[in-house]
């Protein structure tokens, strides 16, 4: 069996890293705590989020998609326990090559801050 090591992977010109293009990967990606001071647990291409109100958060990403149509999905969680939380989270139509809204909330229809956020977008 063979096994590849490396730090970078460099373009064709030795001048940067490769980015993602053709390949079928997430080209954003951000976990983080819609509660309180809302901060990023981990993330790729999110740099930063924007608190819009109770439940309803803009996630930014640090360099910009090809497309604004691009496929997400999202998910909002009380807290790390296993157990069913019901409620609701969805991507919003407000996206853009440079950001995507997410909302996410109670099991009736307001929204509600939710201990973890997570976002992915494929493009």
């Amino acid at each position: 069996m063979s096994e590849l090591r490396a730090n970078t992977i460099s373009d064709a010109a030795g001048t940067g890293p490769v980015t993602l293009t053709g390949q079928s990967a997430a080209k954003a990606w951000v976990n983080f705590n819609g509660t309180g001071t809302v901060a990023i647990r981990e993330s790729f291409n999110v740099g930063s989020i924007t608190d819009n109100g109770t439940g309803d958060y803009t996630a930014n990403f640090s360099s910009s998609l090809s497309i604004s149509d691009f496929g997400a999905v999202c998910n909002a969680k009380n807290g790390d326990n296993d157990g069913l939380d019901i409620g609701h989270s969805f991507v919003s139509s407000s996206r853009t090559t440079t950001s995507c809204r997410l909302r996410g909330g109670s099991s009736t229809t307001a929204n509600a801050d939710k201990a973890i956020f997570d976002l992915v977008v494929m493009a």
